[in-house]
C-alpha cells in the first residue's frame, strides 16, 4: 500500500471530491438523497462562495480520501472550531492511519487559520466502523444532542414566513 499524501483541495479537484461524496452516500445508503453534485462543489468551495474547505487524500496518481470541513462557533464554549462535514476513505485505505491523518490535517489547519479550539462531527449511527473509529480518537457523545435539519419545501416556507 502507497503511503497517502494530504494536500488541501483546489478547484482541479471538484470532479472526484463529487466522486468521493457519491462513494460515501452509496456506503452509508442514502445515495437516493444525494442530490449534491461536482457543479455545487465548484460553487460552493473555497474557490467560490467559501462554505467549505477541503482536503484530499493522493495514493500515487488516485485520490483515495478526503474530509470536507468548515468553521463553527461554539457560545457554550465562547471559541472557534471547526465541522467536519464529510470524511472519506477507499475501502482499500481503511484501517490504514489515514482517516486520522487527515482529521489532522483538519485540526492543524483550522488551529492555524481561525485559532479553532476543538472539532465537531456527526457520525451516522449505521456506520458501526466509523463510530468505533471516532469513540477511539476520543469523541464525545452528548446525549442532549440531536441532530435536525429543515429542508426541501419546509425550508422554503420558512423562508417566506414573515415577508410583507
Amino acid at each position: 500500500m502507497i503511503k497517502a499524501r494530504i494536500r488541501l483541495a483546489t478547484e482541479d479537484d471538484v470532479g472526484a471530491m463529487d466522486a468521493m461524496l457519491r462513494a460515501l452516500s452509496e456506503h452509508l445508503g442514502d445515495h437516493d438523497l444525494h442530490t449534491g453534485n461536482a457543479k455545487a462543489l465548484h460553487r460552493h468551495g473555497p474557490w467560490g462562495t467559501g462554505f467549505f474547505e477541503a482536503v484530499i487524500a493522493e495514493a500515487g496518481a488516485n485520490t483515495c480520501g478526503m474530509s470536507l470541513y468548515f468553521r463553527h462557533f461554539s457560545t457554550l464554549r465562547g471559541e472557534p472550531g471547526v465541522y467536519v462535514q464529510d470524511l472519506w476513505i477507499a475501502p482499500e485505505q481503511r484501517g490504514s492511519g489515514l482517516g486520522r491523518r487527515l482529521l489532522a490535517a483538519v485540526a492543524r489547519e483550522a488551529a492555524g487559520r481561525w485559532d479553532a479550539a476543538y472539532l465537531m462531527l456527526t457520525a451516522n449511527r449505521g456506520n458501526s466502523g466509523a463510530v468505533r473509529f471516532y469513540d477511539r480518537l476520543g469523541f464525545e457523545r452528548f446525549a442532549n444532542d440531536l441532530p435536525m435539519a429543515l429542508v426541501g419545501e419546509r425550508f422554503v416556507r420558512l423562508v417566506g414566513e414573515g415577508k410583507t
